[in-house]
């Protein structure tokens, strides 16, 4: 009899553990969660108009695709601006001229077409967004790709958080 209630004294505990670890993992990640809510932010996205290859530097030209996507299950965001900057940081275009809601999960995006390779190498966008309530921030990537000659090359570049709460 003794040693069952050993048994069942460390299964009980190694439950109470089990218990415990979730309890405290689902307290974190709630903490996490509310952590990394906003209610708005600029965010910085690389885009290359073209990339360079082989010895000579022969330029290889992309078409952009840049996609905000609105995470938020519940939340709609207001995206603010869209704004296309060349290598030098000199803006090319406003692509919204008024703000753009985003209701929950839904997306938007914006071309430039491979013919446009006015941005450069190191050509950018800044996107600001906006929430009434903190939500979870959007997922902000452009999507690069070019084809010639039987040939294609693709790839994406995250965008990255410059400044909290734009105007």
């Amino acid at each position: 009899m003794l040693y069952r209630f050993r048994l069942r004294s460390r299964a009980g505990a190694a439950g109470a553990l089990i218990l415990w670890g979730l309890l405290a993992w689902l307290a974190v990640d709630s903490v996490l969660a509310e952590d990394a809510r906003s209610s708005g932010q600029s965010v910085y996205v690389p885009v290359y108009s073209h990339i360079l290859f082989g010895d000579r530097a022969a330029r290889f030209n992309l078409a952009a695709t840049l996609i905000i996507r609105n995470a938020d299950p519940l939340q709609t965001i207001t995206v603010r601006g869209a704004d296309y900057h060349d290598s030098g940081g000199r803006l090319l275009k406003k692509h919204l001229e008024q703000p753009m809601l985003l209701k929950p999960l839904a997306s938007a995006e914006v071309f430039v077409p491979e013919s446009d390779t006015s941005g450069g190498l190191g050509a950018s966008f800044i996107v600001r967004w906006t929430s009434e309530k903190p939500a979870a921030p959007p997922v902000i990537e452009c999507i690069m790709i070019g084809t010639r000659s039987g040939q294609g090359i693709s790839f994406v570049s995250q965008g990255r958080v410059i400044s909290e709460n734009p105007n």
